[in-house]
């Protein structure tokens, strides 16, 4: 939900009255962006504006681009060029808003041959978020004709108690790849991409391929397997029992954090819950390789969590790069950050470029713009 503000929802709510709600959000637009550069930063919102700027950027470039600016004020999101949605699929059949993803396609392809998914899993701790926040994470990368883009909802904490959480992402793993052959989806070609709570959940996903307690029993694709090709994590979660190893924002053995409201009591009170949550448990040499990305400063998820998994999965012979944002914090995203995903699925789906080595950034240079991928012919 939009929070209340007299320089974007005040406005945008007369201009719902009239009944031009697109025209007008462009509008807006277009009048805020005083140096004409087609986006906004924060010092030309209004005052009253400012304070959702984080939440407007949802691919956390920095910039708040036309189609973000539309998604935020009319609740629809704003597709490029070249790209068309498919909404609220209810991938297990019980009509819970939650249990649904979004498809989005290349209007052209460069071949009728099917073509690697990236799957988004949005964060928010578990508590909070939409499948909605995914599309400016995948949005790039299909309107360059090489992959599909899908985001993908699930229950929250509020609803449901783990492992309720993974039961859905693999049931909507599963569904994908019953459905692939009629989206032009290669089922054996899905990457799954997430941050913070996200990032944990896409972590999951990647190690516990084989582990059937953690499949549950949703969907009609039971007999399918679940597991994945590749894992982008950003910021996620890996070990419940060492979440205050560092100092944080959060005290997260409180009974009130978000990791004992997944699990339903205090972490440290239950440590077997803990150890079924935690991505670490279930590491193992045929799982999916990794994309590691942790800011040195996140004072939500501290980046040891991060490095716990790098350890482990190095162990166990999985490949694994970790990129570290010296001086970076919670909220990682931008055209850098794209620049690093997309080298990373080339690899490991095209064959193209090398393997991902371990690497670090300063925060600064996530600041640099990026040229813009070429389109498939």
């Amino acid at each position: 939900m939009m929070s209340w503000n007299p320089g974007w929802c005040g406005v945008f709510l007369a201009l719902l009255l009239v009944g031009a709600a697109d025209s007008s959000a462009e509008k807006l637009f277009r009048q805020w962006d005083r140096n004409k550069d087609g986006r906004l930063v924060e010092s030309e919102l209004p005052g009253a504006a400012r304070r959702n700027f984080r939440r407007v950027d949802t691919n956390r470039d920095g910039f708040i681009s036309l189609a973000e600016h539309v998604a935020f004020l009319t609740g629809r999101p704003r597709l490029p060029e070249g790209v068309k949605g498919i909404y609220d699929v209810d991938y297990v059949g019980d009509k819970n808003p939650r249990q649904r993803l979004d498809i989005f396609l290349p209007v052209r392809r460069p071949s009728d041959k099917p073509l690697p998914v990236l799957a988004y899993i949005h964060g928010g701790g578990w508590e909070n978020g939409d499948k909605r926040d995914g599309l400016g994470r995948v949005a790039g990368f299909v309107e360059g004709g090489r992959y599909i883009g899908v985001t993908i909802g699930y229950r929250l904490s509020g609803e449901a108690r783990w492992p309720a959480q993974i039961h859905d992402c693999k049931a909507a793993i599963r569904w994908l790849k019953a459905n692939a052959e009629r989206f032009g989806m290669d089922p054996e070609r899905i990457a799954v991409y997430g941050h913070s709570a996200g990032g944990h959940l896409v972590a999951m996903l990647g190690v516990s391929g084989g582990v059937k307690q953690l499949e549950g029993s949703l969907g009609q694709h039971t007999k399918l397997d679940s597991r994945v090709a590749a894992v982008i994590d950003f910021c996620g979660p890996t070990d419940f029992l060492r979440m205050n190893d560092f100092p944080s924002r959060i005290d997260h053995d409180a009974a009130t954090s978000p990791e004992s409201r997944l699990v339903g009591g205090a972490i440290q009170a239950h440590p077997d819950r803990c150890r079924n949550a935690s991505p670490l448990t279930y590491v193992s040499p045929d799982d999916a390789p990794f994309l590691v990305v942790h800011g040195t400063r996140d004072e939500l998820v501290a980046y040891n969590q991060s490095e716990l998994l790098r350890t482990s999965l190095e162990r166990a012979r999985v490949p694994v790069a970790l990129l570290t944002i010296t001086r970076g914090g919670h909220g990682l995203g931008g055209p850098v950050l794209d620049a690093r995903v997309r080298a990373f699925l080339e690899h490991h789906f095209y064959q193209r470029g090398v393997a991902a080595k371990h690497e670090s950034l300063s925060s600064g240079a996530l600041k640099r713009r990026q040229p813009r991928p070429q389109k498939s012919p």
